[in-house]
């Protein structure tokens, strides 16, 4: 009932706060015999690592993981695997001034009327700083889903505030530091971002993700739908505000006659429905994309009230994204690889027997 587990048989529970001792979390239902080390994690969390460029938060965090249960001479034994991350490089002092207060569009006014009190450093538990163990958890999911069903998964920014991006190619999303599949925008990208920390105003940004090699059949029926659950867990990163499977919203200005994906014996001609159709995997890749809002804390002084209701004028310092949406892509390839590889268990339990005369077509178109 606390809502810090995702999934049902590859079951992630997190924990911690950003300005803990530590963070991490237990993966319980992780398959035996999964050749698995440090080395497998630590590249997706160095992907996701503050600090990395001028345009994120300056934070110094190694996200060193550590590996402390559920393995043995380098393989998953089947039983809880805990992973550790330390925090190192805490500033709680920057967060004394709003102690009393409620920043806007803080997760500070629901977090206090839930609990009745709430840890005001970083955010505590509201804080992106949790997604790392989700990052060190995909891991994991991506090695399995890799290793016994062929499944790659990518990702890239779509758009940065105002600035839709071009899509120019796969390659060039680990040579910016936008994880943009462009590069000849990357200049106004920079610019647009120097201006905001100048002007210490944030934005938003939306990222799309994409799996690769998705048998058809995974998912449940109605309300344990594939796409449902990829919407469930997408929901679950801080700062989503929406979520789209395939075409989306703009299915609504589809006529029937170009929304349905036409089939033929080569494959689909097209992919509107993002390679989940009647909430089951068509085969297709499966197209995600996410509408992340602006970060909420900003250098710019916003109205708000205090403890005791009072009005107050809200100033927030310390170190923050300017725009959180640039390194959510590892995080949203994380949290596909652990819904895909809970509903590959989940088909292998009930449908591991069933055989269909009918051959999967390509995925061809899309």
């Amino acid at each position: 009932m606390s809502g810090s587990t995702l999934g049902h048989l590859f079951r992630v529970t997190t924990f911690g706060e950003s300005h803990g001792p530590a963070i991490g979390c237990v993966i319980d239902g992780c398959p035996p015999g999964l050749p698995l080390s440090v080395e497998d994690i630590q590249p997706e969390l160095d992907r996701r690592r503050p600090g990395t460029s001028r345009h994120v938060t300056q934070r110094q965090e190694a996200d060193q993981v550590e590996i402390l249960s559920g393995t043995y001479e380098g393989l998953s034994t089947g039983t809880p695997i805990a992973l550790l991350i330390r925090n190192t490089d805490q500033r709680s002092k920057d967060y004394g001034n709003i102690v009393q207060t409620f920043r806007p569009g803080h997760a500070d006014y629901s977090y206090h009327h839930k609990y009745g009190l709430r840890d005001p450093r970083g955010g505590g538990r509201s804080s992106a700083r949790l997604t790392a163990p989700v990052v060190a958890a995909g891991a994991v999911a991506r090695k399995w889903l890799a290793q016994h069903h062929g499944v790659s998964l990518r990702g890239g920014m779509a758009a940065l505030g105002p600035i839709d991006i071009a899509f120019e190619g796969w390659e060039h999303v680990p040579n910016n530091p936008f994880f943009a599949p462009n590069r000849s925008q990357i200049e106004a990208l920079e610019a647009h971002m120097d201006a905001l920390r100048k002007a210490g105003d944030s934005c938003g940004a939306r990222i799309v993700v994409e799996a690769q090699g998705v048998p058809p059949g995974w998912g449940e029926p109605i309300f344990d739908k594939l796409d449902a659950d990829i919407a469930h867990a997408m929901m679950g990163l801080n700062a989503v505000k929406g979520v789209e499977i395939g075409a989306g919203f703009a299915c609504v200005a589809q006529p029937g006659s170009v929304h349905g994906d036409e089939l033929t014996p080569q494959g689909f001609r097209s992919n509107h429905a993002g390679g989940v159709l009647g909430g089951i995997s068509s085969g297709q890749d499966l197209r995600v994309s996410i509408a992340i809002k602006p970060t909420s804390s900003i250098r710019i002084p916003r109205q708000s009230i205090d403890l005791d209701g009072q009005p107050v004028t809200v100033e927030t310092f310390g170190r923050h994204d300017p725009c959180v949406g640039i390194r959510a892509t590892p995080i949203a390839e994380a949290l596909l690889a652990l819904v895909l590889i809970d509903h590959a268990l989940r088909h292998r339990a009930q449908c591991g027997d069933v055989r269909v005369a009918t051959p999967a077509i390509p995925a061809s178109a899309g």
